[in-house]
């Protein structure tokens, strides 16, 4: 059976989003697969690869293909050098910096007030005295 690595699309119409997966080359692409060892997403800015490196490894040691894109991606995170035997693959993979909390300017005085919250009064005499009336009207009609 010959095993390819290869991507297997997923996500909306135009919002593609990738798993790097070992499948039968038989297979349709987003048919059957044997094990998933990776996403890919290629829309974020930077986009998003990950890789379990030790799977990867072991399914090109016993003889996977990987496409010319999961090459490319295999090359990127360095799994494609360890595996060719560079001892100094190195991943160059930009990692995403995390995102800063928004912090207002304490000085400065709020655009929007405040609303005051107004007083609930319950008129409950009305409601009882339409009740009366609607049922003294009820007993004229009988």
């Amino acid at each position: 059976m010959a095993v390819k690595i290869r991507l297997k699309r997923m996500g909306k119409i135009r919002a593609p989003y990738y798993r790097i997966v070992v499948a039968d080359s038989r297979t349709k692409r987003d048919g059957r697969v044997i094990e998933e060892i990776g996403i890919y997403h290629p829309t974020q800015e930077p986009s998003v690869i990950e890789v379990k490196s030790e799977r990867a490894q072991y399914w090109l040691g016993v003889g996977a293909q990987p496409t010319e894109q999961v090459a490319a991606l295999l090359k990127l995170t360095g799994d494609w050098g360890i595996f060719k035997g560079d001892k100094n693959a190195k991943s160059t993979v930009k990692i995403k910096e995390p995102k800063v909390p928004f912090v207002a300017d304490e000085k400065k005085k709020p655009v929007l007030k405040p609303k005051a919250e107004k007083p609930v009064v319950k008129e409950e005499a009305p409601a009882a005295e339409t009740t009366e009336a609607d049922a003294e009207a009820t007993e004229d009609k009988a």
